[in-house]
């Protein structure tokens, strides 16, 4: 029943994600928090991705990152001594630029009020940044002319020595802007280097050649064993808070219940959980299939996304109970005992659901729906939850746009660039490293490696996500779901129909219209239905419904 038609770690939302790891750092330090630091923690399903080898590019850019930071501060730390603190006099300036940086928030659609006073905040930097320049330069110029007493303000004791020795300090100071402009050219280089060759789209396929990969120690070779163990496995440890967790938003959940009736021209036979998944999982089969179009060419050429549906059953189960991560029963003999249970006790915590699975745009649109069948007491249940994964944050999509247009700048746009970024990257390092402290001290103090499992409690693809999706994309997952949710209605309906059970008030509740449209009761209330009424659906963030049926 299971298709894989192509390589998760391969994917274009797994090389996007990798590339956010490299300009996204509150998007680096969650997917090293989640997947390296809490060790405890099971890993969440991926669909369409290979969260391990994101995880390898996130320690890889730390790693790179870090060096970088702890060389801008050995660079200030250094030049105190050298300038007899005259480097002071960049302090409020850089201060300044670092906190607009942090008052604009995210750089994708900040918010404006916020971007107003960052605005005004970095404008008072650059007037501070002059200033210090200015009063910089007067000492370096005419030396003894101008002497520590001279400088204004509370900085009149900066300073030291002869007028020779101050023009020497006060040139150290003037330079180390130029230094540091170097650095932070150097590790932009760095990092755009990385984006365009080792992530790539030719390269990225090779995963063996990797450098990330290769570059890791034992801990994330151990951890991404079990990463990529767990992350595909049909059975899902969860966390009970989020048991969809990884799935994406919930798109328009339904269910439905009806009596089963028997046919007054037949005798029923039984009919079980496992009868009616049997009867729904050719029809979504057929879905790959494209429609005739005259020659077997042509109707190879068709590129529609359905062509690779992937159909899995899986099982929920509840991390509670488990004596530790190595021991989660995701071998193939454990995973058929639990089915075979699962899907016919109709269990709270234990739950058997049919996952049907569409990876559209290089896995960047993921829709995902989730049945499950349930037969109890002379009722027939049925339970439908579809998500939705949105595209890959816009920065990362305009990773390799970025990185080219900095490699192929000019040295006059490359030192302008470096300039204009210089002011904030002493607050960076100084942020960069108290964060990897932080991340370490955890690591080392947290006792993690030896905590009772956990759940997932977050998503590396569900992090890495936009809210919202081109119009484009939208059609396709509304596209995608009428058509699941059609053929699961239509095969739950041929099994009671067989079986020898009515269908007249599952066909009430569920009515096709319109080439096939159709409308279902949600769960959040009945709908009307009948000769020329109108079915209206509430409308959500996470997608919309509306329309009229004549019954």
């Amino acid at each position: 029943m299971t298709t894989r038609p192509r390589t998760p770690g391969s994917s274009e939302a797994t090389r996007l994600l990798c590339a956010g790891t490299y300009l996204d750092g509150a998007f680096r330090d969650a997917v090293i928090d989640e997947l390296y630091v809490h060790e405890e923690r099971i890993a969440a399903p991926s669909l369409g991705i290979d969260a391990a080898r994101v995880l390898a590019h996130a320690l890889r850019a730390r790693r790179l990152e870090t060096g970088w930071a702890a060389g801008i501060v050995l660079l200030w730390i250094v030049a105190v001594p050298l300038t007899q603190w005259l480097i002071l006099f960049y302090v409020p300036a850089f201060a300044l630029f670092t906190l607009a940086g942090w008052l604009r928030g995210p750089q994708e659609r900040p918010f404006w009020v916020r971007r107003v006073i960052a605005w005004y905040v970095r404008l008072i930097g650059w007037v501070c940044y002059a200033l210090a320049l200015v009063v910089l330069l007067a000492p370096a110029l005419f030396g003894g002319g101008v002497g520590p007493s001279r400088l204004p303000g509370p900085f009149g004791s900066l300073g030291g020595g002869t007028g020779g020795d101050l023009r020497i300090q006060a040139w150290c100071a003037l330079v180390l802007p130029l230094l540091l402009a170097w650095a932070v050219a150097a590790q932009r280089g760095q990092f755009a280097k990385s984006l365009t060759e080792e992530l790539s789209r030719p390269r990225f396929p090779a995963l063996a050649t990797d450098p990330a990969e290769a570059a890791e120690g034992d801990r994330f070779q151990r951890l991404a064993r079990r990463i990529r163990a767990e992350q595909h496995a049909p059975l899902v440890l969860y966390h009970v808070t989020n048991p969809f967790c990884g799935a994406g938003r919930p798109y328009e959940p339904w269910s439905l219940s009806v009596e089963l009736r028997p046919d007054k021209d037949r005798v029923p036979e039984p009919l079980d959980n496992s009868a009616i998944l049997r009867r729904i999982v050719p029809l979504l089969e057929a879905l790959r299939v494209p429609s005739p179009h005259g020659s077997p060419e042509l109707a190879a050429a068709v590129r529609d996304r359905l062509r690779e549906l992937e159909l899995d059953e899986i099982v929920f189960l509840p991390v509670l109970g488990l004596p530790s991560r190595a021991a989660g029963p995701y071998d193939g003999r454990s995973f058929e005992e639990h089915r075979a249970r699962a899907i016919e006790e109709g269990g709270e915590t234990r739950r058997h659901f049919l996952r049907i699975r569409v990876g559209g745009w290089g896995e960047e649109i993921v829709t995902t729906v989730f049945v499950r069948v349930h037969t109890q007491g002379g009722m027939l249940m049925l339970e439908v939850a579809p998500h939705v994964l949105r595209p890959v944050r816009q920065l990362y999509q305009d990773a390799d746009r970025a990185a080219h247009r900095y490699r192929h700048n000019n040295r006059f746009g490359k030192a302008v660039w470096a300039l204009a970024h210089t002011p904030a990257a002493g607050g960076r390092a100084v942020l960069t490293l108290w964060r990897g402290a932080v991340s370490l001290g955890r690591l080392a103090a947290g006792g993690y490696g030896r905590a009772l499992p956990e759940g997932p409690v977050r998503s590396v693809r569900e992090m890495g996500s936009e809210n919202d999706a081109s119009l484009f994309q939208e059609m396709d997952v509304s596209r995608y779901l009428k058509s699941i949710q059609d053929r699961v209605a239509n095969g739950v309906r041929l099994a009671l129909q067989e079986a020898g059970w009515e269908t007249d008030e599952f066909v009430q509740k569920i009515v096709n219209v319109a080439e096939g449209a159709t409308f279902i009761e949600t769960a959040k209330g009945a709908i009307a239905i009948g000769d020329r009424n109108t079915v209206i659906n509430k409308t959500t963030t996470a997608g919309k419904a509306g329309g009229r049926g004549n019954g």
